[in-house]
């Protein structure tokens, strides 16, 4: 098959893409497909627009590449691509509304609330409405970001302004969350629509206090253990909710969900992430290997179900 992948982007995980998209491109070309690549970018949708392939792989990560607008565009296009749509894209970025649709559906989430920039006229404002919902330590994110870009563990309240500008630096609005103290755990998910499985659920342990951006993609930066060391039954719950999560947001082929596992065992689901990492040292392809499944072949696989 002649196949575009996508990658790079201009958002705060463009480094991250583009090994991704490195990884995708050659494991594509050993399966023996023609592959184009493109660095893209929203000031040329020239390249998108005149596109004549059978298929795209999307290798962008966070903006522009995993909240829909891309997809959007293909779809407008007429062309298939790799992954889920528009609105399972687009809800699963929002993590105010993912959480809110989790919660409807009984999938156990950390208190928080959203809040946006203009909703209050001065920071002082903002930093004494969450202290009266909130006791610290807390977390402040931004609403639509990954890679943990723009997060805080606030542990003290001389830390609140300066997280709030950090949080507001990446999104018009941020998400207050109760800090859940616990073991960071991850599950990735495939299959066509109705007939998802769960790989082994994967312990991550993050060489710094939490599980930040250089824990994610620098190396040695975490230990992922696969299968988690934990007892059947948790395994089971946490497959389970991941599955759940993929299916109520609408997601199609693959995606990631990360939990929290709290200190007395109880799952809080965090996020659930349409396009994630595929760099060696990426969550999804570690899972991949411990079922005896290799890089290429889970690529392969991923386009195989698009084409189904």
């Amino acid at each position: 098959m002649k196949i575009a992948v996508l990658y790079g982007g201009t958002s705060g995980e463009r480094e991250v893409s583009l090994s991704s998209g490195k990884g995708i491109m050659n494991a594509l070309k050993q399966k023996g497909h023609e592959v184009i690549g493109i660095d893209f970018h929203p000031n040329k949708l020239n390249e998108i627009l005149e596109l004549n392939v059978d298929m795209v792989f999307i290798g962008l990560h966070g903006k522009f590449g995993e909240d829909g607008k891309i997809q959007s565009l293909l779809d407008m296009k007429e062309i298939p691509y790799v992954g889920s749509g528009v609105l399972a894209s687009a809800l699963a970025m929002d993590k105010s509304k993912a959480k809110q649709i989790f919660h409807q559906n009984g999938l156990p989430i950390a208190k928080g609330k959203t809040y946006h920039h203009a909703d209050f006229s001065s920071t002082e404002a903002f930093v004494t409405d969450i202290l009266t919902n909130f006791s610290i330590p807390f977390v402040i994110k931004p609403n639509q970001e990954g890679s943990t870009l723009g997060l805080t563990i606030v542990k003290k309240e001389e830390q609140i302004e300066e997280a709030i500008k950090s949080a507001f630096t990446h999104d018009t609005e941020l998400i207050v969350e109760e800090y859940v103290k616990g073991r960071e755990m991850t599950v990735a998910v495939w299959g066509k629509r109705g007939e998802e499985t769960a790989f082994p659920v994967i312990e991550i342990i993050p060489k710094n206090e939490y599980y930040d951006y250089e824990s994610k993609y620098a190396e040695g930066g975490s230990e992922h253990i696969v299968p988690a060391n934990i007892d059947a039954d948790l395994s089971r719950e946490l497959m389970e909710f991941a599955v759940k999560a993929h299916q109520i947001l609408g997601c199609k082929t693959y995606s990631r969900v990360d939990f929290i596992v709290d200190e007395g065992n109880n799952p809080i689901i965090l996020e659930v992430n349409t396009l994630p990492g595929m760099t060696p040292t990426s969550l999804f392809p570690d899972a991949a290997r411990a079922k005896g499944i290799s890089y290429e072949d889970m690529i392969e696989t991923f386009i195989q179900m698009s084409i189904e």
